[in-house]
């Protein structure tokens, strides 16, 4: 998975009022790309059905399809993405701990 560095680079007034735009701009494209990859493949998968059904399910190899977007729709489409990963790392990580915590009360 490669990021885009310039993916971020919003024209909008809203791009300068939100802080976690302003904190990924910052951020050097080698970090992106490492939390990128720090994904596990569940995460991954989960994230591709939700922007596949984001976007649509038509079979591209039974239909030559096309999706044509503005520049705001994509950010909007990155956003839950991100956010959608986000929220599953870190219930993965709270599967992790139950787990654990689970594991080590049997003991």
């Amino acid at each position: 998975m490669v990021l885009d560095p310039n993916l971020f680079d919003l024209e909008s007034d809203e791009a300068d009022i939100n802080l976690l735009l302003q904190y990924l701009k910052k951020q050097h494209p080698e970090v992106l790309e490492q939390v990128a990859q720090s994904a596990s493949q569940e995460v991954r998968q989960i994230i591709y059905q939700n922007v596949q059904g984001l976007v649509g399910m038509l079979p591209s190899e039974e239909f030559n399809m096309q999706i044509v977007t503005d520049r705001d729709n994509m950010a909007n489409l990155l956003a839950s993405a991100m956010m959608t990963g986000y929220f599953l790392r870190r219930m993965e990580q709270r599967m992790e701990l139950d787990t654990t915590l689970d594991n080590s009360g049997s003991l």
